[in-house]
């Protein structure tokens, strides 16, 4: 776990060094990554510069315990300006592992367009000329995957048309289904002429206790096949949460001008299961199978009495960003956006902000026809928002050109910030279930989510009682540092449930860890507040954030938000990571 494999692409060259100093003291994923990008990363460095680095990390359960399964990558965001922190499944965790590496760093940028090959101790340098400008990131994947020879676990990580364009919100696409995809990797990797990633490796782990090491596995392994949780994740994926979020009034609608949705039932995970569900896959070591893939097939144009048939991977978050969040209840109109996504390499939440944020601008005269190029935008309009995705990558005008960089930064030239619905710079996620959830996206070191769970605490506790918004901010920062050592260890947070502290503090000592829980949650606070002056060092204050006024007008499960009890519970998270 201690190997450190750095790469500099400027001078094509690789070394490895030895870090137990991290490892033992950070665990390994997001604990040893904030410390290797603080290493590698000065404060003020532009983020499309070869001085920004990329950084892969795993855990230490990483091919050893199941849903440990996740790569942690860090960067400085070219989205927000200050942190950038992705998670991805798919079989990048094991690949790594198997390569013999807990962590990765990539350095400098080459002067044409390369991919990089890991095949464990050797890497090689490829030639990308004729892989870069190539219309599709999944053309890209399956012509390095039949070219590239070797045994063992591999990951294929790559960007499409959106990366090599610098879009802000540009994706690292891997395994086709599963992606890096929030804050900007996709560009990094582009202005590095990085077109992929690939990592083989086929070793095994040794592990000292067999029988206490079956016991537990077998405890975990059951845990998770057994529980509810798990088994709906496996039936409907994500998208089971479209029905319920919307009856509770916590679905964002038309860019949040409403919380509920009106045809949600056309977009459903049940919708999708019965309707187009394809197949399901699981990420490498996990029995839930919580990737769904729809089939959507459509006749040739020429061809009437022929079909194509698209295999689309859905969940929650993309479903509510191009469906709801746009107005869009036609569910093939929503797999063909979500497939031109996919394949020019986008974010889909963001993408599906921007849109809504365009469209309604739109409504509200701050930009013309001419500024989108012809494209008259109206909610749901699904031909029109195909047409406006390419035309995001394609930029060739000024306004194509500011929304490559989000509604924050396209909000400062032409208006509408009062509705530009982004959190730090990274645009909303699909909740508006009350502050829990807001005051999460703004304090969160990602602004997302997944950081902290504060749409959870809407449901389940500020539904039933009050809390003053400092209680609200101390049991999200809570989470917050206790899901540090969640990614640390790199596991998916769908199985937080499963993986208690009692439960980690087992497994990591079956690995060579001895840590009490004491322990852990010092270390998760330690972790949380080197990713909090990464993000002070770079320019960001909680003091000075934009909390987004449309949240305060569009009432919550809640009821309506206050201002200032965000600003007061934001207080509150300031004075404890400063």
């Amino acid at each position: 776990m201690d190997r450190v494999l750095y790469i500099d692409l400027t001078k094509k060259r690789f070394w490895v060094e030895r870090r137990a100093d991290l490892f033992e003291r950070y665990i390994g994923g997001t604990g040893v990554a904030i410390q290797l990008l603080k290493e590698n990363c000065s404060d003020g460095v532009d983020p499309l510069s070869p001085d920004n680095p990329i950084i892969f990390a795993v855990g230490p359960l990483t091919g050893v315990f199941p849903m440990a399964s996740k790569t942690i990558a860090m960067f400085k965001s070219p989205h927000t300006g200050n942190l950038g922190e992705s998670h991805a499944g798919g079989r990048s965790a094991i690949a790594i592992r198997m390569a013999g590496y807990g962590a990765i760093v990539i350095k400098g940028a080459s002067a044409s367009p390369i991919y990089v090959s890991i095949h464990g101790d050797k890497v090689f340098f490829r030639d990308a000329s004729a892989l870069w400008g190539m219309r599709s990131a999944f053309t890209v994947g399956r012509i390095i995957r039949e070219n590239e020879r070797g045994a063992g676990l591999r990951t294929i990580m790559r960007i499409g048309r959106a990366g090599e364009r610098l879009v802000s919100y540009a994706c690292v696409t891997t395994e086709t289904y599963r992606h890096f995809g929030r804050l900007g990797l996709g560009a990094v990797f582009g202005s590095k002429k990085l077109k992929a990633v690939v990592v083989a490796g086929k070793r095994s782990i040794p592990v000292s206790n067999k029988r206490g090491y079956r016991e537990l596995y077998d405890e975990i392994y059951k845990s998770a096949v057994e529980s509810p949780v798990m088994k709906k994740y496996h039936d409907l994926g994500t998208p089971e949460n479209v029905l319920p979020l919307n009856k509770f009034g916590g679905l964002p609608t038309r860019n949040l001008k409403e919380a509920s949705f009106e045809e949600a039932e056309k977009i459903s995970g049940e919708r999708f299961a019965r309707d187009y569900l394809g197949r399901r896959l699981a990420c490498s070591h996990c029995p839930v199978g919580c990737i769904h893939i729809a089939a959507l097939r459509e006749p040739y144009e020429d061809e009437p009495y022929f079909y194509k048939t698209s295999m689309i991977s859905y969940d929650y978050e993309p479903i509510y960003a191009l469906g709801s969040m746009i107005g869009g209840s036609d569910p093939e109109g929503l797999l063909k956006l979500m497939d031109k996504i996919e394949t020019l390499g986008l974010d889909a939440m963001t993408t599906g902000v921007v849109l809504a944020w365009a469209t309604e601008a739109q409504e509200k005269g701050l930009i013309s026809e001419e500024d989108t190029m012809g494209i008259k935008l109206s909610w749901g309009d699904y031909p029109s928002y195909i047409s406006f995705v390419d035309l995001i990558v394609n930029a060739p005008n000024d306004f194509f050109k500011a929304v490559a960089r989000g509604v924050e930064y396209a909000s400062d030239i032409y208006g509408g910030k009062d509705f530009a619905l982004a959190f730090g710079g990274n645009e909303m996620p699909g909740y508006h279930t009350g502050p829990g959830a807001h005051i999460g996206f703004l304090m969160g070191s990602r602004h997302s989510h997944l950081d902290c769970a504060g749409y959870s605490l809407d449901q389940k506790v500020l539904v039933k009682e009050r809390l003053s918004p400092c209680e609200i901010a101390k049991r999200l920062l809570d989470e917050e540092r206790w899901r540090q050592i969640l990614s640390s260890l790199a596991i998916c947070f769908f199985a937080r449930g499963i993986y208690k502290p009692n439960v980690v503090c087992r497994a990591l000592s079956l690995v060579g860890f001895e840590f009490s829980e004491d322990d852990l949650r010092r270390i998760g606070a330690e972790i949380h507040k080197a990713k909090y002056r990464f993000k002070i060092d770079n320019g960001f204050s909680l003091k000075t954030i934009r909390i987004p006024k449309r949240i305060l007008e569009t009432s919550s499960p809640i009821g309506m938000l206050d201002e200032r009890a965000i600003r007061e519970a934001l207080d509150c998270v300031w004075r404890e990571v400063v």
